[in-house]
């Protein structure tokens, strides 16, 4: 199946091109552990922080510079701008195309993470999504 393209996404939601399979840090993580993760797939260009599922922010490999490895990622999380599952893709295109990771936290009404929207390195499409 083919991915949503960006240039797609004028008639739909965020809900339907949101990337649902994500994983995620615990706000008890360390930087240590952050780094951990990102060492662990090419593929992460950003690591989200929840606590107890909540969305408490989100750290890209280049925030971890300079900062200890026992110093909790909670400390050093950015929240960021967030999006809501009913906003426009078109939105949640724009907001993740602002960002190096070229990504945003989709949130729902409880604060809680349910996936991001994150479009592909070529900038073509989103992640994730199939058509």
């Amino acid at each position: 199946m083919a991915k949503i393209r960006i240039d797609q996404a004028d008639d739909l939601a965020v809900r339907d091109v949101v990337h649902a399979k994500l994983s995620t840090v615990e706000a008890t993580s360390t930087i240590g552990d952050v780094r951990a993760y990102f060492a662990a797939s090419a593929s992460r260009r950003q690591a989200f922080v929840v606590d107890g599922g909540r969305y408490v922010g989100a750290l890209t490999p280049d925030d971890l510079a300079g900062k200890a490895a026992d110093r909790l990622a909670v400390e050093v999380a950015d929240r960021g701008t967030t999006i809501g599952l009913d906003e426009p893709a078109t939105t949640g295109r724009d907001l993740a195309l602002r960002t190096d990771a070229r990504r945003v936290a989709v949130i729902d009404d409880d604060g809680r993470l349910v996936g991001v929207v994150a479009v592909t390195g070529d900038l073509t499409s989103f992640c994730g999504t199939a058509a």
